[in-house]
């Protein structure tokens, strides 16, 4: 985003942990619409008084995106994280409603629906949390252990093939995400107690 994130809170105070959230959030809506250019979030309490009913938090997303402004105003519910979830999700939405009307060539930027390359590990650094991948035109792609998918950072090796994503990072190109191709994570079932 090219304008920073802003959090505001009405008529309650937000907590750091809740705060994170919502920058989490926020943050995932770029995978929907690469060009969100601005996000304002709101969360309120319209209501304070005992004789008005229970206490109902009120989230409202505020987008800016290449010409026009997305609103969304979700119904009150009183469970702040349901509210926020549930405001964020339809914030998707809109996004990919609007880049689906949008003119062919201005269309989601390339790094929103970019598809996985293959690279090499040519380095890695396991105590460190990082390591730089080779890729078929002689390049170094630097990855950090957050970006390898399904906590696999342990089973890497140099030499090996990976699948990853590619981003501009603050000091030159960086792996966004990375897997193992064909290793899918197991997932298991948990019955609950009887």
């Amino acid at each position: 985003m090219q304008i920073p994130l802003q959090i505001v809170a009405q008529g309650l105070e937000l907590s750091a942990g809740t705060q994170e959230i919502v920058r989490d959030y926020a943050d995932k809506l770029e995978t929907f619409f690469g060009r969100v250019m601005g996000c304002r979030v709101t969360v309120s309490v319209p209501n304070r008084w005992p004789q008005a009913g229970p206490i109902v938090h009120r989230v409202r997303v505020d987008l800016t995106v290449p010409g026009a402004e997305l609103v969304v105003k979700r119904q009150p519910n009183p469970d702040l994280l349901d509210a926020i979830q549930d405001a964020f999700r339809v914030a998707g939405r809109r996004l990919e409603d609007y880049a689906r009307r949008l003119p062919p060539g201005l269309s989601p930027s390339p790094e929103s629906r970019a598809v996985p390359a293959r690279a090499r590990i040519v380095r890695i650094f396991p105590w460190e949390g990082f390591g730089f991948l080779g890729t078929p035109d002689g390049r170094e792609i630097y990855f950090h252990c957050n970006s390898v998918l399904h906590n696999q950072f342990d089973q890497l090796q140099v030499g090996q093939e990976v699948r990853y994503t590619e981003e501009e990072g603050i000091e030159g190109p960086q792996a966004s995400s990375l897997e193992i191709p064909g290793r899918r994570r197991v997932r298991r079932k948990f019955r609950a107690q009887q």
